[in-house]
């Protein structure tokens, strides 16, 4: 039996553990890299690990989220993660030199190598044929100290795609039609495979568009094959000499597969509040919009903004329509600059942004009360925009370009002959803005620069004999990390000050949650399914650990959030029977004896909950590693104990 390409590369750098289906695999680790608003926390458990430099093949910290400096605390972020780059062998790409998803598939990303970033969206480089993997920012520190990275070993996908995309057709529906057949919890334990003849019509840049969403799945990782068409990419930025071909064997075995026509798909929407609530632009019909953001770590190429330019060219955006604009890295904008399509972007009215993440995070461009605004971002979670009652739709460019022009939602194929703009055979790059690390004979006296917004790591503790504590807090299906950890300009500042962030901890949905908690001292969250989908951002588990949270119980778990519970020494445990959700209400006196022992033998618990007097199972899927993990009160404490 032949391997697909994700087991090839799994193969290729497994450490420890066998590719059976659910077990538990350790994998090298190449490539590693953060962003600024999980960076400050993975660079303290860096230094809290204790290895002076990084181990990786390269490892890039990138500045691109907390880029809205309106006050001290991100410059300051900023300046400590640059002197922690310098001195521990982290290459540093400053602010304005592009998003980190879309300047490392420029300059750094190689076809077959493992990748890890702390951040979701980090399988964008599967578009160039890398396994790219979300991951909190501590499982990030362990690997570029030089550790594995830890997965249960997922199952394949096969995404075949055939046939060829319409006229104004693009690669953002064809991941939206992924995500209206498989949902936003379809690909939880899964890596998706694209292939098939119509892969062979899709550019690297429209192949990270797809395996970029592929996040919202669920899905452990996307990747498409390494062919000719990433060959030409890479020698257009100079890197031939990084690319190698990848493909699947032909006698590969899949789990599943799903097949899409790609001449049959249509102009779609992501309608609120989630990725998966798609319909066609069609169904939409004409309905007046807001506010249009172009950008996002998922369509903001340079051949994502050349259509726009296109057009945009000559015509004047509706006057009840604000449009922004955000190019995805500083080699984009350059050349929007020198060929003129940037000037035809500013003529038509745009309000162009700074090469970052910006409204995607809730940095500005929050739309007005009750505004509807098309976004070809990957999220459109409830409030995640700024604006609480918000109306976010996620589209293509194409179709945000031509809605921003008639004020209400079009089908951009109603503009006529679609707009041809082939890649260019060498793109303009320059690396000026990536700062390279101190030599290693200097790096001594490289001084680690610290603000006052700076805090230590949340205090842990090994998992203790028994648990006796309250339910803080009940919550339902599909609790994303925007739920718990709230992003947006106010709040992500604090990323490096996790008993500042705690005071936002769930307020999206009990503004109450932060004072009940600490009040409680010690306590358990209850939630539904899906819960902890979207960002891997490890402040929604690092907060709760500050905050008392002892375990989280829930009908199942998105893969990275399971991660970082376990990470912080948190209990990830499931309802064996899904109907006892309902046997537990906020406030009631929970009991779960003998816990340390229990977990110590790999046998499943039981919750006694003492206010009703009910007995509830629950599983707790631990391996000999991470149970170790659990007892030791968490990662951090493991890695020390185990050099």
């Amino acid at each position: 039996m032949g391997y697909t390409i994700a087991q090839k590369i799994i193969k290729a750098h497994l450490l420890s553990g066998d590719m059976t289906v659910g077990s538990e695999v350790g994998l090298k680790i190449d490539q590693t890299l953060t962003q600024d608003a999980t960076g400050t926390m993975a660079y303290l458990e860096f230094e809290a690990i204790g290895v002076p430099r990084v181990k990786t093949e390269k490892s890039v910290a990138y500045i691109d989220h907390n880029t809205l400096q309106t006050g001290f605390e991100n410059a300051d972020d900023h300046r400590f993660i640059q002197s922690v780059a310098k001195k521990h062998g982290i290459y540093f790409s400053r602010p304005g030199n592009g998003i980190c998803h879309q300047v490392h598939l420029e300059r750094f990303g190689k076809p077959g190598k493992t990748l890890i970033g702390s951040d979701s969206h980090t399988p964008t480089g599967g578009g160039i044929g890398m396994l790219a993997i979300g991951a909190g920012g501590l499982d990030v520190a362990v690997a570029m100290g030089g550790g594995a990275y830890y997965i249960s070993m997922p199952k394949m996908v096969r995404i075949n795609l055939t046939g060829k995309l319409q006229p104004w057709v693009s690669a953002k529906d064809i991941i939206l039609e992924v995500l209206r057949i498989m949902s936003v919890k379809g690909g939880v334990g899964k890596i998706v495979e694209y292939g098939g003849e119509g892969v062979k019509t899709l550019t690297v840049p429209e192949r990270a568009t797809i395996t970029n969403m592929g996040a919202e799945l669920g899905a452990t990782t996307s990747i498409f094959p390494s062919d000719e068409i990433t060959k030409s990419f890479m020698a257009a930025q100079g890197r031939e000499e990084d690319w190698s071909e990848l493909s699947p064997d032909a006698d590969a075995v899949y789990d599943e597969v799903i097949d899409i026509d790609l001449s049959k798909l249509v102009p779609m929407a992501a309608c609120p509040h989630s990725p998966d609530n798609v319909k066609t632009i069609e169904e939409i019909g004409p309905q007046k919009i807001d506010q249009v953001c172009i950008g996002s770590c998922t369509n903001s190429s340079y051949l994502d903004l050349m259509r726009v330019a296109a057009i945009l060219k000559g015509k004047t955006v509706s006057p009840d329509v604000s449009l922004a604009i955000a190019p995805g890295s500083k080699q984009v904008y350059n050349m929007l600059a020198r060929n003129g399509a940037l000037a035809d972007i500013i003529e038509a009215g745009a309000r162009i942004l700074e090469c970052a993440c910006g409204p995607c995070i809730g940095m500005g461009q929050s739309p007005n009360s009750k505004g509807i605004s098309l976004r070809t971002f990957n999220r459109n979670f409830e409030g995640r925009s700024g604006t609480r009652d918000g109306q976010i739709y996620l589209v293509s460019p194409e179709t945000a370009a031509a809605s921003a022009l008639t004020g209400v939602f079009t089908d951009p194929r109603t503009l006529g002959d679609a707009v041809d703009i082939p890649l260019p055979e060498k793109f303009e790059y320059n690396d000026n803005m990536v700062i390279e690390p101190a030599p290693v004979e200097e790096m001594d006296s490289v001084e680690v620069l610290r603000g006052p917004n700076i805090k230590p790591y949340p205090k842990t503790s090994p998992l203790e004999e028994n648990i006796d504590v309250p339910c803080s807090l009940k919550v339902g299906d599909n609790i994303t990390t925007d739920h718990i950890m709230p992003a947006g300009a106010k709040i992500l500042p604090l990323r490096s000050n996790i008993p500042a962030i705690s005071e936002h901890c769930f307020t999206v949905c009990d503004k109450d949650f932060p004072a009940r908690a600490k009040q409680l001292g010690s306590s358990i969250i209850v939630g539904g399914i899906n819960y902890g989908q979207g960002s891997s951002r490890e402040h929604a588990a690092l907060a709760p650990l500050y905050l008392g949270v002892k375990a989280v119980i829930v009908k199942s778990f998105a893969r990275i959030h399971r991660s970082n519970l376990i990470n912080a020494g948190i209990l990830p445990l499931t309802f064996v029977n899904e109907a006892d959700y309902d046997a537990i209400s906020e406030g009631d006196e929970l009991s779960i004896p003998n816990v340390r022992q229990l977990i110590s033998e790999g046998k499943n618990l039981v919750i006694v909950n003492k206010t009703t007097g009910k007995e509830i199972p629950v599983e707790c899927e631990l391996s000999g590693r991470t149970r170790d993990i659990i007892l030791a009160g968490g990662l951090l404490d493991y890695t020390k104990q185990n050099g």
